[in-house]
């Protein structure tokens, strides 16, 4: 990654992470640590009350923002909208509980981010398409999750470009379809990937990469930025996984991943 070397703290990024539930620390997480493997300056992670030592003992760079109770509430919508007022990108979804409450708050959320987002996850639902078209949005999922959605994969392009989004399907090969209704693809990698936890650190790499493409004169993702990070963030986490299987089989772990995120990203 290139960047401005009169540049100060902050301007080379600020992600949010919102994610988590009781049961699930892991998920916001691992999407925050690809974030920070991916070179930002801030990394701010917002989740359960319950899991907040946990995630100041993860890295010490991350600032911790617990939600007021053990599940995302209503009390944590504007404090969110706050915090997300601030940012260059957010990934939101990993881990989030699938109540209807917490679903009107990921819906909300979406709705009203004012920065660039990554939806994974607990914010793939038949609705997000609608409360994302239009803004700085990135939609990764599965093929369950976009059956979730809604969405044919023959027409995941034509999708896109209706909801001017970005959707990246993950899987052996992933589809990326643009906002201008361009697709690619992008193979690699191999079974290991499968493990709990890759999802989430390929959203939170490509949170990083969105916040590092900012243009300085308008503070605002240029179009490309997107398809680029998510092009980029596809081809590091697979070539990861490879080199990773060669050292360890298919015993490597997401956090493995987010370790070789940098030497992939520096090797482009």
């Amino acid at each position: 990654m290139h960047r401005d070397p009169h540049s100060h703290k902050g301007e080379n990024g600020k992600v949010a992470i919102i994610g988590g539930s009781k049961t699930m620390h892991g998920a916001p997480l691992l999407s925050a640590l690809a974030a920070e493997h991916a070179g930002v300056d801030l990394v701010f992670v917002a989740l359960p009350a319950l899991h907040q030592q946990i995630a100041r003992m993860t890295s010490l760079n991350f600032q911790v923002h617990p939600f007021a109770g053990d599940e995302i509430s209503k009390k944590d919508l504007r404090p969110l909208l706050e915090l997300l007022a601030t940012m260059d990108s957010a990934v939101i979804g990993p881990g989030l509980d699938r109540s209807q409450e917490s679903q009107n708050i990921i819906r909300e959320l979406i709705a009203s981010a004012p920065c660039a987002i990554v939806l994974d996850a607990s914010a793939l639902q038949s609705w997000t398409l609608e409360a994302a078209q239009g803004k700085n949005a990135v939609l990764t999922p599965h093929m369950g999750e976009l059956e979730r959605l809604g969405v044919d994969p023959k027409n995941l392009a034509a999708i896109a470009k209706k909801y001017a989004v970005t959707i990246h399907c993950k899987g052996p090969t992933d589809r990326i379809a643009g906002s201008d209704g361009s697709l690619q693809e992008v193979s690699g990698g191999d079974a290991g990937l499968t493990v709990g936890g890759t999802g989430d650190a390929l959203a939170g790499l490509i949170a990083g990469l969105i916040a590092q493409k900012m243009d300085p004169m308008a503070r605002r993702s240029r179009p490309s930025v997107p398809m680029d990070a998510c092009i980029t963030a596809s081809r590091v986490i697979k070539r990861a996984a490879v080199i990773l299987s060669e050292k360890k089989g298919f015993a490597f772990t997401a956090r493995d991943v987010t370790e070789e995120i940098p030497m992939q990203l520096n090797a482009f």
